[in-house]
This record gives structure tokens, sequence and C-alpha cells, in this order.
């Protein structure tokens, strides 16, 4: 190891291995290296000479240099600050000249003219002083007029963007369905209900238990009615042969029958329920006009009820009005259910009021 002494530079990065001897190659990497520290050193290094005003709101910063712009601000402030002084004495010459008093009361009121004028001064010298502040730190003078162009450009499209955000943001919560508030006020309405009832039977000197007392013969009977009717039939119930039959008694629930005119009819005729094997099998017996007329009639009305019938749909007060009575707003639905993907971007810009004219 002794023999390798010397053999190496003490700035070479493999100087601590003692079996390494440096070559050109590691004397012009600690040249460079050394060039570079120099470099660096220089540029750290505050400039020895500098135009620098001492008004200037940076004349602290060694490495500022002040340019056009410093020295134009400077010259409105203090421009700015003479025209205050200026009409800060117009004020104060004006004072005696204009007091109409006798000498002995002039003395304190002018003198406490005097402080108010002072402090006025005061205050809009500062005023001047953060303004000029303000101007200066937002007036961007490391940039040129390009740059502020484009500076304020980038601005106008972020504003311009976050609008656009926002108003698509507010348009999809206007097209989702508002939530459901029937289930909090019928609650509310229960409550109140109880309330209610509770306050009668508090006035009677009842129990809860004994509510049912305070309900009429009406109500009672609509209780009776509502508790003694079936559930509708679901799912594959509808299509069963109870089912069927409950609507077949209903059907012929209103219609009439002639019983003396069924009987003639059954005595005459032997065979008036046939069987399979009966010779007269599939020949239309005789029926009344009469008859024939009262099923008409009772087809006929059952197809009115059914086209005056409509389920009863959920209204939301917040959603749009764009009709102008019942039967607008159906036609208004048909036609949105059709044609209302193709033409949504079409109304999204007539609202927005981004439609471009052809």
């Amino acid at each position: 190891m002794a023999g390798h002494e010397g053999k190496s530079h003490p700035d070479c990065i493999n100087s601590s291995n003692p079996y390494h001897e440096c070559s050109e190659y590691c004397y012009r990497k600690i040249a460079e290296a050394k060039a570079k520290l120099e470099e660096q050193a220089s540029l750290t290094k505050p400039p020895a000479e500098r135009t620098i005003h001492p008004d200037c709101i940076n004349a602290s910063n060694p490495y500022h240099e002040c340019t056009d712009y410093c020295f134009k601000r400077i010259a409105d402030a203090k421009d700015r600050i003479d025209r205050d002084a200026a009409a800060g004495t117009k004020v104060g010459d004006a004072g005696p000249s204009s007091s109409h008093q006798p000498d002995n009361t002039e003395g304190p009121s002018q003198h406490e003219q005097d402080d108010d004028e002072d402090g006025q001064k005061t205050k809009e010298s500062d005023e001047d002083a953060e303004n000029v502040n303000k101007d200066a730190d937002t007036g961007y003078p490391q940039m040129t007029e390009k740059q502020k162009k484009l500076f304020e450009l980038r601005l106008k499209m972020n504003e311009a963007r976050k609008a656009n955000q926002m108003a698509m943001v507010a348009e999809k919560k206007k097209m989702e369905a508002p939530t459901e508030s029937r289930g909090i006020s019928k609650q509310k309405w229960l409550e109140d209900r109880k309330k209610k009832i509770g306050k009668l039977l508090d006035s009677n000197g009842l129990d809860m238990k004994k509510a049912y007392m305070l309900d009429t013969q009406d109500m009672a009977e609509t209780k009776y009615k509502k508790w003694e009717k079936d559930p509708a039939p679901q799912g594959w119930d509808v299509f069963n042969q109870k089912t069927l039959y409950n609507a077949y008694k209903k059907r012929t629930k209103n219609l009439e029958v002639d019983m003396e005119a069924y009987n003639k009819a059954k005595e005459a005729d032997p065979e008036f329920y046939r069987e399979a094997s009966s010779l007269q099998y599939g020949k239309v017996g005789k029926v009344a006009e009469e008859n024939i007329d009262k099923m008409v009639k009772e087809l006929q009305d059952r197809d009115e009820k059914r086209k005056a019938f409509s389920r009863r749909r959920k209204f939301h007060e917040e959603k749009d009005i764009d009709s102008i009575n019942d039967r607008n707003e159906h036609f208004n639905k048909k036609i949105e259910r059709a044609f209302g993907k193709y033409t949504l971007e079409i109304k999204n810009n007539l609202e927005r009021g981004t439609a471009l004219p052809d």
C-alpha cells in the first residue's frame, strides 16, 4: 500500500482506493469539476455593478436590478404623494380665511383642524404607500408585454374552464330526478295526527288504547272495509283461476238477468247444455237481440273504462315546466322518449346560451 501512495490525486473520487492510479481521464474530470464549481460560485455572487434606485421596494435584494418599470412606478408614486400634499396645503390655507369667528375662540378650533388635517394626511400617505406596494406586487415586473398578455389570456381561459365545469355540474343535478320526499311528509303527517289524537284523548280522559272510541260510525265502516278487502294479486297469481273468476264476477255484477226467459229457453231445448256426444254440438243457439245489445254495451263500457284509467304518477315540483296543459305535457313526454337522446346537446347549448347560429 505504501508503494501506491502519491499515484492518485486527492480530489479524485477513487482516491480512497489504495490500488487506484489516476490517469488522464481522472485529471480531466477533476478539472471539469473545478470549472463547474467556479462557475456556480460566480453565479451565486451578487453582481458587482448594478443599477438600483434607493426608493425601489426591491432595493434590499442584492440580485435585483432596476428597470424602466421600477423607475416608472417610483415616479408615479412620487407624483401621487406630491398631489396629495398639494391638496392638503390648499385645505390648510383655506381654513383660517374662511373662519369668521372672534380671535379668542379661533385658537383652539384652529389647533383641532390642524390635528385633523395632519391625521388625514398621514392616513392618505399610508394608503398611497399600500397602493404602490400592491401595484408593484401585481405588476409582473419580470415579464415582457407579450408575456403579460399571454399570462392574462391563460387566467381568462382558467376562469372560463371553471365556469364551464360549474355549469355542467349544475346541469347534471338539474337533469337528475329529485329525491322522493313522500316518506318524510307522511311521517310528519302521522306524528301530527298522533299529537292531535293525544290531545283529544287527554281532554276526554281516555287512554291511547281506547282511541277507537273517538271514531264515528262512518270512519269505523271505512276501516272495516279496508281490513276486509283482499290484497291485489301479484306475480303469477294474476293468471290463476281464482283471479279470473273474480274478474268475471266483477264484470257480470251489474248485468241484469231475466230468469223467466232463461227458464223458458231451458225447458224448450232439451239439449240446452250440450255435451261433446250431442249431435247438435257446435250449432249456435237462438239468442235474443236484447241480450246481444247488452253484451255489446258491456264491452263498450269496458273499453271506455280502460281508456279512462290512468295510474297515478309521481309529480316533481322542481322539474322545469315546458307545457301549457296536460295534453301538451303528455305529448312532450312522448317526444322526449323518442328524440330526447338525439337533441340533448342542442337543448343544453340553447339553455347555456352557447349555441352558434348557422
